[in-house]
């Protein structure tokens, strides 16, 4: 019965007690522990006054501290959670934090970064400084960098309130019972006739010159070293020399102090101060303003500290876009900085709010998700993407912009990895079936295109057999010549996943059609590809124990080339897009001189990052008039066919059912198809692009260079494509600027086994006779290409496509 009388009774405290935070000892009356809430998991700071080892003095002060800590509430103030109080102990539960001086000596940020951060430290206390003095008629009377904590947001808060006192209590300072803290007195102590001239900010001030003077050169330890100024920054200099000054009524107002040094060029005007005191002032700034924020913030976040950016920016962020009318806007500040976040923390802040945008029918909002999908991919479960976000993003397939549509198209390379079968193999296919057949915007369907060749490793190995040569096949034959060079790349990067017979009944056949293409960068990739696939079956042919291992992915799900399509569509872009631009500013520079400016440097010369997230707009719809004119002419034969119940058989049917707009679309009088002629374009002045490199290129990775080749399949490497881009941008070099001339590619070709026959060219008279006929041919085509370009600048402009005869 006595033992319940004699227990412990901070076992009634709700916080449990850890370890001691040191440096503290000799500086306070409080020992700070690390803490945590009992039953959970809430980190805090306990801070505990001993009674038996405090005097009667300390103890008061301790018990008066606790008082005026739980009323004063502030943003820049420590923040008070719970207190407990006994015959032995005084405890006082705070948010976390740690002692300023600790912080400093942690600290690993430098430079730029440091600056901002300490401007905006500073500027806290100051702030608190400010609504002490003047809002609360209070005397902090014991500012130093012991007083100061820094908690997890990286925010500094002003404690070491054992010595507040009123405005109008001028004795206070000789309360102060430590002798280490001395050192912080300011020179009126000690002057009776000085200190009648101070006011309620004149202590404190001082206490804040030599906050700062300890942040930029460590522990005050002499008053004498105030004097020292090298280390502290020149915008800060005339301020910190009021601060110490020996007239206490010379000393300004701290809010006086945020006045001036807020204004253009002040030490607290940068970009972190700026940035959280409009987080701070959120709810009452308009959406233009959190609009125009939010859009300019990404950039800055590079030069914020990670635990500022974690703990205080991104909160704030995310509660604007729930809560708040940020907009889509807010997305690209919050995915980046969701990086700083581990996989828990992810899936608790930032998978909800994806989610739920991907619901919005805002079209800008899911724009930007598009774009942004990259980034937060990979922390979002399988059953999330096929469930809740995949369903929300097939509707852009059918949407109405072209914009939404391409930026759909291209999402499904990330989605790939994550889909069900039946989402990857029937609708995905589906939706790229009637795009690539129906869209009326030739970049949509080059895109598709080079997508399902990306995708290809992710499919099933029998939908892959019936879908990949029937719709690059039909890419073939699209009247876009870019829609066409996409489709006989991809039939090279994928060359893995295709039988050898059907390599030699359906894809030469194809290919061949194409060598007397009207356009030459078609021609090439054709030749090229043509010449690849000879070579492996003639490899087949004289050593027929090859096929079983040319053949070994075509029916396995997770193939030894499953990045064989990571890269080769970058250089397919190029390559298609190097022709295009040339020719189309050719063609612009003869009819607008102002619009051969604009054209200096194709996008095809452009290397954007894969944080781009410009869109394709203006692409897209420059090519509407373009591609009305060309589609139309085969509207018929496409229409025939119900693309909106597509099945598995449906893109092998397009190959007897009736042809693509290029085979109708050459103008033969009898109704017949001429692959030879080209598709017909109407210049009317206008640029005719429609097909966006720079949206594209962020997409992709630079090829890192030729690997070697180690087995049969590997020879198709997508390094192996790269050459097709040299014949394309020779002539578009030769007319830009040095600076602006395209760098040359890695040889493929040239180093792959498809060029087997020209090895020991010197041995063999044979083949070195062969090699100087193609030298030859190859000069006399540059000489016709020269010609060509001469008599333009003669005769004039002519239409896209044309030929000079």
């Amino acid at each position: 019965m006595w033992s319940f009388f004699s227990r412990d009774p901070s076992k009634d405290f709700n916080f449990e007690i850890g370890d001691l935070v040191s440096r503290l000892e000799d500086k306070s009356i409080w020992n700070l522990h690390k803490g945590k809430r009992k039953g959970g998991s809430e980190e805090v700071s306990i801070f505990a006054f001993d009674v038996k080892t405090g005097s009667e003095n300390q103890f008061d002060i301790a018990k008066s501290a606790v008082k005026r800590l739980k009323t004063l509430r502030h943003p820049s103030i420590l923040t008070y959670l719970d207190s407990f109080e006994s015959d032995k102990m005084i405890y006082l539960a705070t948010e976390y934090v740690e002692p300023l001086a600790v912080h400093l000596q942690k600290m690993t940020i430098e430079g730029p970064q440091k600056d901002l951060y300490v401007a905006w430290g500073i500027f806290q206390i100051t702030r608190a400084l400010s609504f002490l003095n003047n809002d609360g008629n209070l005397k902090h009377n014991n500012v130093n960098i012991w007083s100061v904590f820094v908690n997890t947001s990286g925010e500094w808060k002003l404690g070491g309130v054992e010595y507040v006192s009123a405005a109008q209590d001028s004795n206070i300072v000789s309360y102060k019972i430590l002798p280490s803290l001395d050192v912080y007195d300011p020179p009126e102590k000690a002057d009776p006739n000085k200190l009648k001239l101070s006011n309620k900010c004149s202590i404190d001030m001082w206490g804040l010159g030599c906050l700062i003077w300890e942040v930029f050169n460590g522990s005050l330890n002499t008053q004498s070293s105030l004097r020292i100024q090298e280390k502290i920054p020149k915008t800060l200099g005339p301020l910190y020399c009021e601060l110490i000054g020996a007239n206490p009524s010379s000393r300004p107002n701290p809010a006086d102090i945020i006045t001036r040094c807020r204004k253009l060029g002040g030490y607290f005007k940068n970009d972190l101060v700026d940035t959280l005191l409009f987080l701070e002032e959120i709810q009452i700034k308009d959406k233009n303003e959190k609009n125009r924020f939010f859009s300019n913030l990404t950039p800055h976040l590079d030069n914020f500290p990670d635990n500022v950016c974690k703990h205080k920016v991104l909160p704030q962020l995310i509660t604007a876009f729930e809560y708040g009318d940020a907009g889509s806007a807010v997305l690209a500040p919050m995915f980046k900085l969701g990086r700083l976040l581990d996989e828990a923390e992810y899936q608790k802040k930032i998978v909800p709010c994806v989610v739920k945008l991907f619901s919005s029918n805002d079209r800008a909002t899911r724009s930007r998700l598009l774009q942004q999908l990259e980034h937060f991919i990979g922390h979002l479960q399988a059953g999330t993407v096929n469930d809740q976000i995949f369903p929300q993003i097939a509707h852009g397939f059918m949407d109405t912009n072209p914009t939404i549509r391409e930026q759909t198209v291209k999402s499904v390379i990330h989605l790939a990895p994550k889909l069900s079968y039946n989402n990857l193999n029937v609708e995905v296919l589906r939706h790229f079936a009637r795009l690539q057949s129906k869209d009326d915007q030739g970049g949509i369907r080059t895109n598709t295109t080079v997508c399902l060749g990306k995708i290809a490793q992710h499919l099933h190995p029998q939908i892959r057999q019936k879908v990949l040569i029937s719709a690059f096949i039909r890419a073939m034959r699209d009247p876009f010549s870019p829609a066409r060079t996409a489709g006989i790349l991809a039939l090279a990067a994928t060359q893995q996943y295709y039988l050898l017979n059907e390599v030699a009944s359906r894809i030469l056949p194809a290919l061949c059609q194409l060598t007397m293409d009207p356009e030459k960068s078609v021609r090439d990739s054709a030749f090229r590809t043509i010449k690849g696939f000879l070579g492996k079956l003639e490899k087949v042919s004289e050593d027929p124990s090859l096929r079983e291992s040319m053949e070994a992915d075509v029916n396995t799900a997770t193939p030894s080339l499953s990045n064989a399509a990571a890269t080769w569509a970058g250089w397919a872009v190029t390559a298609v897009t190097a022709k295009f631009y040339r020719s189309q500013s050719d063609t612009v520079k003869s009819m607008n001189p102002m619009a051969s400016k604009m054209l200096t440097k194709p996008a095809s010369l452009e290397q954007p990052s894969s944080s781009s997230i410009s869109t394709t707009t203006s692409s897209v719809t420059s090519m509407t008039s373009l591609e009305h004119e060309e589609v139309s002419k085969g509207n018929d034969s496409v229409s025939d066919y119900d693309y909106d119940h597509w099945g598995d058989n449906d893109w092998g049917d397009m190959e007897t059912h009736g042809q693509m707009a290029s085979s109708s679309g050459s103008g033969c009088g009898d109704g017949t198809s001429d692959p030879t002629s080209p598709p017909s374009i109407s210049g009317q002045g206008k640029v005719i692009d429609g097909w966006d490199n720079e949206e594209w290129g962020s997409l992709d990775e630079e090829p890192e260079g030729d690997a070697d080749v180690t087995s049969p399949s590997e020879a198709w490497s997508p390094s192996d494509t790269t050459p097709i881009i040299q014949e394309s941008q020779r002539n578009t070099n030769e007319s830009r600027p040095p600076g602006l001339q395209t760098r040359k590619t890695q040889e493929g070709w040239d180093k792959s086994e498809f060029e087997s026959l020209e090895e020991n060219v010197g041995t063999n008279p044979k083949l070195e006779e062969a090699k100087k006929k193609r030298e030859e041919r190859k000069l006399m085509r540059q000489k016709e290409l020269e010609a060509r370009r001469a008599s333009k600048t003669l005769v004039g402009p002519m239409k896209l496509g044309s030929k000079k005869l």
